[in-house]
């Protein structure tokens, strides 16, 4: 089974698209057999895209750390739940049981969560593909922000299409399935002068 990590607000935000977005997506994975890796948490977008798709027969893999579990955040129903140590053993494993990254909207901790697995992306520490569901315009500023990276030169412009910036959940999902990933950044012989 394909399994897709969503990293999202641990708030719902203040315009209800934002909740709309997070069922949309989590009806949409559960419908295609697409299991849900995401944070284990019960509130917010969180909670909402895995009510959403546990409502509808998918598979919701947790991944809370015990602070948050003390704290009384993790969600009671899902499929499976791992409580880990910290904050970066949680990431680790989203990642390791996860075949594609998307990021729905959210916080600080989102756009830190999507852009480590961007650069592991790049740096060839993983082939999976990265996506933002940018519900109403809302990270219309960040996909500006990577072609000012390729602009610049900061960006090669085949590690800027690694990023996928969708308005509907599908069309994420189509993306992920026909993801091809580019080369790796820094290949072994990268920076050896040529005789």
């Amino acid at each position: 089974m394909m399994r897709i990590c969503i990293f999202c607000g641990s708030s719902a935000g203040n315009d209800p698209k934002f909740a709309e977005a997070a069922v949309a997506t989590g009806r949409l994975l559960a419908r295609e057999g697409v299991g849900i890796v995401y944070g284990g948490g019960k509130v917010g977008l969180m909670g909402i895209v895995a009510d959403a798709a546990l409502a509808a027969g998918g598979s919701v893999t947790g991944i809370i750390p015990q602070s948050l579990v003390d704290s009384e955040l993790a969600h009671a129903g899902l499929t499976d739940l791992h409580v880990v140590t910290s904050m970066h053993d949680r990431k680790t494993m989203m990642a390791d049981l996860s075949d594609g990254f998307i990021a729905l909207p959210g916080g600080a901790g989102t756009l830190e969560e999507i852009f480590e697995q961007w650069t592991w992306g790049q740096l060839g520490i993983h082939t999976k593909p990265c996506g933002f569901l940018d519900v109403d315009g809302y990270y219309r500023p960040i996909g500006e922000m990577v072609a000012r990276m390729v602009e610049n030169g900061f960006l090669k412009p085949e590690y800027a299409a690694m990023l996928r910036f969708e308005t509907d959940p599908a069309a994420l999902l189509a993306a992920f399935r026909a993801y091809v990933p580019p080369p790796r950044k820094w290949l072994p012989d990268a920076g050896k002068v040529k005789a």
